[in-house]
């Protein structure tokens, strides 16, 4: 396992938090109403999700980690803003934006197996204020990191211009950019150091249908030239 804690690296991340939380239960009936399970729930959890899972697991591993990023200004922001305060990391650097949802998935589970799963956020691209908010934040406290992470999950955070912006003030200042990506297009992403795409990502990203080494080989070198 790898263990950051003898070094424990300052590693800021930027991209798209959420929520992921889970109702579990029994299920013993169908509902007279529909043709559908009646689950009577016994516990809940909630836990960080998306670029706050990257977060949670980076904290785990021993490093230390800061946080960029945009939520909507409502209770779920709050909850979220505490999850983040649990594992000592620090929200002064997540913008409010007026009218914004932060995402939320809910999973419903009846003896172990996921029934249904309901999610509440917004996916629209952030607004250029928000955009301008995380560049100048960004600008004025890249030197105080050793590695930059950018956590995509295509819900309006990472927009192709501040996603190149934040790439070339990185670069600018010799610090590594990670990503992690999504989508189709990744030419938001040039300049990176580094892309870790799965098998699926990196072949709609490449159109190429990766099923052995040297089809697998045909999308890096693909990826890579652009």
């Amino acid at each position: 396992m790898i263990n950051l804690q003898a070094k424990s690296p300052k590693l800021l991340v930027i991209g798209d938090l959420m929520i992921d939380h889970y109702l579990w239960g029994e299920c013993e009936r169908v509902s007279p109403e529909a043709p559908v399970q009646v689950v009577n729930i016994d516990n809940e959890t909630t836990l960080l999700g998306g670029a706050g899972n990257v977060i949670n697991n980076l904290k785990a591993l021993g490093a230390n980690v800061d946080v960029i990023g945009i939520v909507g200004g409502y209770e779920i922001s709050d909850k979220l803003k505490g999850l983040l305060d649990d594992i000592k990391v620090d929200t002064k650097y997540l913008f409010i934006e007026k009218g914004r949802i932060t995402s939320k998935k809910s999973r419903i589970i009846a003896s172990q197996q996921q029934v249904v799963r309901y999610d509440r956020e917004s996916t629209d691209e952030i607004n250029n204020k928000s955009q301008n908010h995380i560049l100048d934040t960004f600008k004025k406290i890249i030197t105080n990191y050793e590695l930059v992470l950018l956590s995509d999950y295509g819900k309006g955070t990472l927009t192709n211009k501040l996603t190149q912006s934040l790439i070339n003030v990185a670069n600018k200042y010799g610090k590594k950019v990670l990503i992690d990506p999504k989508g189709h297009d990744y030419s938001k992403y040039k300049g990176a150091y580094l892309l870790t795409p799965n098998i699926k990502e990196a072949s709609e990203a490449t159109k190429i249908n990766i099923i052995d080494d040297k089809s697998l080989n045909q999308a890096i070198i693909q990826l890579k030239s652009k």
